[in-house]
C-alpha cells in the first residue's frame, strides 16, 4: 500500500503566501541600505571602513529565518501519513434530512430561531449517527442536494454550518421538490431509506407534496415531518449585510408579518409517506424521536474504504525550527574573530552586497 500524506490543517497553509513578501521586504531594505551607505562613501570602501560587517552573513540569517517560519507553518498545518487502507462495513440505512430554508425559518418562536434550532438538532444527531448515510437537502422555492449521501460524518457537520436563508433566492416551500430530488438521489441500493422534512410548512404546494411523498412510499421510503415552528407565530426578522437585525418583515400595507406553522400539511405528508410528524418546541426539536422510529427498519450492510491509521508528523517541523532559530542565533550579521579558525565564510563578501 502506498504511503499517502494530507494536511490536518490545509487552511494554514495560504501563510506561506507572506514568505515572497518577506523576501521582497528584505530586498528593498537592502537595497536602501546599499544607497544610504552610498552617499557616505564608496561601496568599495565598505570593507575597510565597516570590518566587522558581512553581507554574507546578513542574507544567511535571513535564508534561515524564512525556513525557520516555513517549517512552522508547516508544523501548524500538520502534515499526516497514512499507510493502511481499511474496508469497513458497516450496518444502516440512508437518510436524507431536507431543511426549509425560505426567510419564515428565521422566526424566533423557537429559540435561537427555527431555522438555527434545526440545525443544532441535526449536528446532535449526526453525533449519534453510527454507520447510517446520510444527505443534505435545502430549499425554498427550490430544492438542491447540499450534500449527497455520505457516511463521512465530519463533512456533513461542515455542510450543515454553511446552511443560511440566502441559499435559495426565491421564496416558498417546495416540498414536493425536495422529496422528489431525495428520492432521485438516492443510490440504487437495496438499503432502508427515509427523508426528514423539517419546515414550517407556510406557502407550500399542498396536494403536490402529498403526492411526492405517496410516490416515494410506493418505493418504500419513508417519509417524516418536523414542525418549525408554534401556533401563536411570529414576525420574520429582517437583517442588512452585516447580518444585523433591521425590523420585521410587511406587507403592501405595511403590516408586520406573522408566519405560523402550518401543522395539518405537514402531518398530511408524514401520514402519505407512512411515516410520523413531530411538532418542534424549545425544549426538544424531536428529530431524536423520528431517528429511533427510523431505527427499527431494516439496516443493510454498507461498505466503505477508509484510511485508518493516519500518523502526525508536525514534530519533525518543530524540531527543524528550533534548529534552525539556534542556527540563526549563533550566526552573528557581523564577523567574529572565532568564526575565522573554522573557515565559515572565508570568501570574501561582493561588493554588491
Amino acid at each position: 500500500m502506498e504511503n499517502v500524506l494530507r494536511f490536518e490543517h490545509p487552511e494554514y497553509l495560504y501563510w506561506m503566501l507572506v514568505i515572497p513578501v518577506l523576501v521582497i521586504i528584505y530586498i528593498l531594505f537592502r537595497i536602501r541600505q546599499r544607497k544610504r551607505f552610498e552617499r557616505f562613501a564608496d561601496l568599495a570602501m565598505r570593507e575597510q571602513l565597516v570590518p566587522a560587517y558581512s553581507a554574507r552573513r546578513a542574507n544567511f540569517k535571513f535564508v534561515v529565518f524564512l525556513l525557520t517560519v516555513a517549517c512552522l507553518i508547516m508544523a501548524l498545518a500538520n502534515l499526516q501519513s497514512g499507510s493502511k487502507m481499511e474496508e469497513v462495513k458497516r450496518e444502516g440505512i440512508d437518510l436524507y434530512i431536507a431543511v426549509d430554508v425560505s426567510n419564515s425559518m428565521n422566526a424566533e418562536d423557537i429559540v435561537p430561531s427555527r431555522l438555527e434550532r434545526s440545525k443544532q438538532a441535526i449536528n446532535k444527531l449526526i453525533n449519534e449517527m453510527k454507520g447510517d448515510r446520510i444527505g443534505v437537502i435545502v430549499f425554498a422555492d427550490k430544492a438542491f442536494v447540499q450534500l449527497p449521501i455520505t457516511t463521512d460524518y465530519s463533512a456533513a457537520r461542515m455542510f450543515l454550518s454553511t446552511i443560511n436563508t440566502s441559499l435559495v433566492a426565491s421564496q416558498g416551500t417546495a416540498i414536493a421538490e425536495a422529496i422528489n430530488l431525495a428520492v432521485k438521489s438516492f443510490s440504487d441500493e437495496e438499503h432502508s431509506k427515509a427523508i426528514i422534512i423539517i419546515s414550517d410548512g407556510e406557502d407550500h404546494e399542498n396536494d403536490a407534496a402529498v403526492k411526492a411523498a405517496q410516490d416515494a412510499a410506493k418505493m418504500g421510503i419513508r417519509i417524516y415531518t418536523i414542525g418549525m415552528g408554534l401556533p401563536d407565530g411570529a414576525p420574520i426578522p429582517q437583517y442588512n449585510q452585516y447580518g444585523h437585525q433591521t425590523g420585521y418583515r410587511k406587507d403592501s400595507q405595511g403590516n408586520t408579518i406573522i408566519t405560523k406553522l402550518n401543522e395539518p400539511m405537514l402531518q398530511q405528508i408524514a401520514a402519505a409517506g407512512n411515516g410520523i410528524y413531530v411538532r418542534a418546541s424549545n425544549s426538544n426539536v424531536g428529530l431524536e424521536k423520528i431517528y429511533k422510529d427510523i431505527e427499527k427498519l431494516d439496516k443493510t450492510e454498507i461498505e466503505a474504504m477508509v484510511f485508518t491509521d493516519y500518523e502526525d508528523q508536525f514534530q519533525w517541523f518543530v524540531g527543524a525550527a528550533i534548529i534552525l532559530l539556534m542556527v540563526e542565533l549563533l550566526v552573528s550579521s557581523g564577523k567574529k574573530g572565532w568564526e575565522g579558525k573554522f573557515n565559515i565564510f572565508a570568501k570574501k563578501d561582493e561588493q554588491a552586497g
